[in-house]
Order: C-alpha cells, then sequence, then structure tokens
C-alpha cells in the first residue's frame, strides 16, 4: 500500500503453518468470532479519541482508495466480508463463516442478515458484487481494482483490459446472504484480501444517485461499520469519526467520538499534546532525544518500507544499471534513522521487511534468510558512478528528486540529495516537495525522476512487496522490467502456490534480481516514536492494512 499500505494469511493447511493462525480450512470452515468486549459505560469517563493526521483524506471512495490515510479512514467506517482482530487475527465482519472448495477455486461466504448501512438498507451479496465489479470495471480508472483483484478473481484482469463484460468476474450472489466467489487459480493469501479497503461493499442505488458527488462529502457517504464519518469535505484537514450505532457489533464498540486534525509539523503536535488537546502524538529525532524518558514514550517497530524509486522512462542516466546502483549505495542509511528520524527505524538492506513473515520449513525470518542485499558503499558507489558517466559519455547529470511536504520528507530529502551530490561527482539534485496527495498523482502519471516512496503491506505475504516490480505492474510506474524476475513471480502466484517452500525460494530468488537490477534503493524500515496518552485503551496495531484498528478501543476510566 502506498504510504501500503495496501490482509493476512494463508488458508490452506499446508500454509497455514507458514504464518501465523487464521480461521479457515480447504475443505471448509468457519472464522471464529472476537471475543465481545462489553461496552463499557461511558457515563464515567467522555470516550473520544484527539488525534492527528499527517495530511488530508485523498478520497473515501473504496474503489479509488490507495493510501494509508485514505484505507485507515475506510476502515472506520466500512466493513468488508472479515476484518482484523488482535494479534493479526481474521475475524467476523459482514460475513459470519465461509467454506472453500476441494480445488481452492471457490469460496462461498454466508453473510448476516442484520448488518445495515447507515441509511437503514441492508447490507446484501449484491453490495459486494457491485463494488467488486466497479473496482475492476475500466471505467471506474481504480488502481487498485486491477492491482488487489487482477489474477485473483476470475476474469478480473480481462474485464479490466475490456476483454469480458463485467458481469464475467468471478463473483456473484445466490440470494441476499450468500456471496460465491470464483479465483483465477488458488490464492495463499485470500481470506486476508477480504478485510482490505478495495474489497469492501458499495450501496450501487446510493453511489449511483450521487454521481460524481459520491465520497466527496459526509453527506456523499454511507456507512456500515463501526463509525461514521463527520463534518468532512475532499478538502477538509479536520472531521470526526462517530459511534455508528446502526452498526450490528455496535454493542462492543465503547468510543463515541475520535476527533483528526492534520497536523504536519511535530512541534505542533506535541505541543497539542502537552496541553491534553492530543491523545496521541509522532515524534520527530529532535523530539525523542526530548521525551525518551517520558512515561508516555512508546516505540513501536513497523512493517513499512521507504525506499526511492528510479523511473528508467524521464532520464537517460536512471536507463543506466550502473548509475542506479551507484545512487543506491552513495549515502549513509544508518545516520539517516540515526540522526534524522532517531525513532527506532532500521536500515533497509532488501524490500521485504524484518518481521514480517518467516521461511516455511526453517522458521527464519525472510529478511535474514535473504541477506544483506543493499548498503551504503560510498567507494564503491564513486566507482560505479565513473563508470556509468562513461557509457552514458557525460561529465554531468541533472535529476530531480520528489518527495512529500511533511517536516520529516523534507529533512530526509535534503539529507539524501545531501549526500548524493557529496560522493556522485558531477550529480545535480533537484528537490520538488509537494503535498501528499500531489506525490500520489504524479507517481500515477510517472511524472518524475527520483521518488522518495514507501510501502506497507497488504496483506501478510512477500508476494505484495515483491509483486509491485512485474513489468508493467499497477504499481510499478518506473519502467522497471526483468523477465526473469516476472516468471518468478508468476510462479509463486500459480504453480507454485500451494508448495510453501518452493515458493518462498522463488522469493528469495526475485528480491535478490530486483537488488541486482538496481530498481529500487531501500532506506529505511519504519518505526514510529509517539507520545501515547495512557488513557488510550485497546487499539490495535496491524501488520498490514489500515495501521490502527478503534473498533475494540476505549478510553480508560
Amino acid at each position: 500500500m502506498k504510504l501500503s499500505k495496501f490482509s493476512l494469511l494463508l488458508t490452506l493447511g499446508l500454509l497455514l503453518s507458514m504464518l501465523m493462525a487464521a480461521c479457515s480450512n480447504d475443505s471448509g470452515g468457519e472464522t471464529k468470532d472476537e471475543p465481545k468486549k462489553e461496552a463499557e459505560g461511558s457515563e464515567d469517563v467522555e470516550q473520544v479519541f484527539n488525534l492527528t493526521s499527517s495530511d488530508i483524506i485523498p478520497t473515501m471512495d473504496s474503489s479509488l482508495a490507495t493510501d494509508l490515510l485514505a484505507f485507515q479512514a475506510l476502515s472506520g467506517t466500512t466493513e468488508g466480508l472479515y476484518r482484523l482482530g488482535k494479534d493479526g487475527e481474521i475475524v467476523e465482519g459482514i460475513a459470519t463463516e465461509h467454506k472453500v472448495s476441494e480445488d481452492a477455486l471457490t469460496w462461498t461466504f454466508t453473510l448476516r442478515e442484520d448488518a445495515v448501512w447507515s441509511n437503514g438498507d441492508p447490507v446484501t451479496a449484491h453490495d459486494f458484487v457491485y463494488a467488486w465489479r466497479r473496482a475492476v470495471d475500466p471505467k471506474t480508472g481504480s488502481e487498485y481494482g486491477p492491482y488487489m483483484m487482477g489474477g485473483v478473481l476470475k476474469n478480473a484482469t480481462a474485464v479490466n483490459e475490456g476483454k469480458k463484460d463485467v458481469d464475467q468476474l468471478g463473483v456473484k450472489a445466490d440470494g441476499d446472504y450468500t456471496l460465491v466467489v470464483t479465483l483465477e487459480k488458488p490464492i495463499p493469501y485470500f481470506e486476508s484480501l477480504t478485510t482490505f479497503g478495495t474489497y469492501y461493499p458499495l450501496n450501487q442505488k446510493f453511489v449511483e444517485e450521487q454521481g460524481d458527488a459520491y465520497a466527496t462529502s459526509s453527506d456523499a457517504l454511507l456507512s456500515n461499520g463501526p463509525f461514521k464519518l463527520t463534518d468532512w469535505k475532499s478538502t477538509s484537514d479536520s472531521w470526526t469519526l462517530v459511534k455508528n450505532e446502526d452498526y450490528w457489533d455496535a454493542d462492543a464498540v465503547t468510543l463515541q467520538k475520535i476527533n483528526y486534525d492534520v497536523v504536519k509539523d511535530p512541534q505542533v503536535g506535541v505541543d497539542l499534546y502537552e496541553k491534553g488537546k492530543l491523545d496521541r502524538t509522532d515524534l520527530t529525532s529532535e523530539l525523542v532525544d526530548v521525551y525518551a524518558a517520558n512515561d508516555d514514550y512508546e516505540v513501536t517497530l513497523g512493517t513499512g518500507v521507504y525506499f526511492l524509486k528510479f523511473n528508467q522512462t524521464k532520464s537517460e542516466a536512471l536507463a543506466n544499471k550502473n548509475i542506479r546502483k551507484a545512487l543506491s549505495q552513495a549515502f549513509n542509511k544508518q545516520a539517516l534513522v540515526d540522526e534524522i528520524l532517531n525513532d527506532g527505524s532500521i536500515v533497509a538492506k532488501g524490500f521485504v521487511p524484518k518481521n514480517f513473515v518467516k521461511m516455511p520449513e526453517s522458521g527464519k525470518d525472510f529478511r535474514e534468510a535473504s541477506g544483506d542485499l543493499s548498503t551504503y558503499d560510498a567507494e564503491s558507489a564513486k566507482e560505479l558512478w565513473k563508470r556509468g558517466m562513461q557509457e552514458l559519455g557525460k561529465d554531468k547529470v541533472e535529476l530531480e528528486f520528489l518527495s512529500s511536504d511533511s517536516e520529516t520528507s523534507k529533512e530526509m530529502g535534503e539529507f539524501i540529495a545531501n549526500q548524493l551530490e557529496q560522493n556522485l561527482e558531477g550529480l545535480d539534485i533537484t528537490l520538488k516537495q509537494v503535498p501528499f496527495e500531489q506525490r500520489l498523482a504524479l507517481d500515477s502519471d510517472m511524472d518524475y525522476q527520483i521518488q522518495f516512496s514507501s510501502w506497507f503491506p497488504d496483506y501478510l505475504d512477500p508476494y505484495t512487496f515483491l509483486n509491485l516490480w512485474v513489468t508493467d505492474g499497477g504499481n510499478n510506474k518506473m519502467g522497471y522490467s526483468n523477465p526473469e524476475y516476472d516468471e518468478l513471480l508468476a510462479k509463486t502466484a500459480n504453480e507454485l502456490a500451494l508448495k510453501p517452500v518452493e515458493r518462498y525460494d522463488a522469493f528469495l530468488q526475485a528480491e535478490k534480481i530486483l537488488f541486482e537490477d538496481a530498481a529500487i534503493a531501500p532506506v529505511y524500515q519504519s518505526a514510529t516514536a509517539q507520545l501515547v496518552s495512557p488513557k488510550m485503551e485497546g487499539v490495535i496495531n496491524n501488520s498490514f492494512g489500515a495501521l490502527y484498528e478503534y473498533k475494540w478501543a476505549s478510553v480508560a476510566k
């Protein structure tokens, strides 16, 4: 998922042992309930969280969402077949159970009959059929529809390419409360995909009545999840989630309200926290030094990876492998995480993050098994740069460096640009720092040269990271192509889908190719240093999808 982070586990018995425990099997099974937490009385304390967002919500249209900010907001207001509970466990959502055919291609979901939209309409199987068709319909222009559903739902790619009608997509309603899904091939992580925002349902009548206004304001939205979005327009820098009393599991929801304000300056966030106006705020390097001894200080290592994208279509220099390798090795990543971030983030030496997935046979962490594939080496970078410049017949190269305009992003961009210019003779970097939403648009249009980007996993599988770089992939957006890499990724999704050991070996090979080509330059694996009020209880930190789950959260008495 962009910043992606846009899910969890393998359903089939052979693969369950690779990851964590989910709740189904290949012959049909049930997903067990999250233990219900009684909504404690709010008469003793106001059940309100006051939080920040790093930027505005780019969209509330689940078919068009591509980033963490959008998926975080959507996860609070909308519910799919399942949702994520504590420790990444998949728990009941609109579906109460499902069965899987012997060939793992047909999934039949039983939906609850007590779920309603915030306008009173029942949530039915037809809402999922409409939403999934809409996500892959080329007329919609969804980026995540073809990315998350292509090669997963039967005919999704053909529909998106205009080769088949949308009614040929592998999803149908068998009555109002049974959803039948046909997959293109066995998908080890399909159950987890059903928790993801792109797979959320939509009320067709409401969406079509709203037309172009749909999802541009609170009045043009419906909710079927724990909360409803209020006081929001597409340009709003503040908004509120209020408890949805019509939610089927409203008794488990204690929070009455979550207030959000866009705060880009971390110092402003700290000032508001100290005044009691915020319940959680992120800390930058200099603020960590001040607050590390504070009782409210917390550090959490995440699974997001930040990296440099090299657009090979917008620069002759970036089309040169030696130039890309030089750029990858020419900046001190350890200094960046120590001096600029100082928040527990660690240097990224590959693309699949540490503490994400384990090898199926040895149990070794994937990152450890794959090794250090990209490291800081100024002397090697200089030699590679010299070689690349000779191949180009140049003694000077100008490159534009795109990043977001948050304070931390600006600092990191300046640090990396300075290091590159110091270590690579003849290089001139121009910084282009823009709002987050604009950066996403420039990325989609491939209108950049070097971009400081990030990816957060959408499900618990290496494929969520490595699939980004297949030729002409929906998130590639940098002109990278390697047939051997494509072939390995295709194998992991097809003939190796039910062979976990061989599948993970193919992932290891693919990641090595990615860095032999210097397609991207990993920078760091994210961690979050924060001040967190002890009043916040029951907040779940997800390892993929939306960063936080608030359904079972509450204000401590």
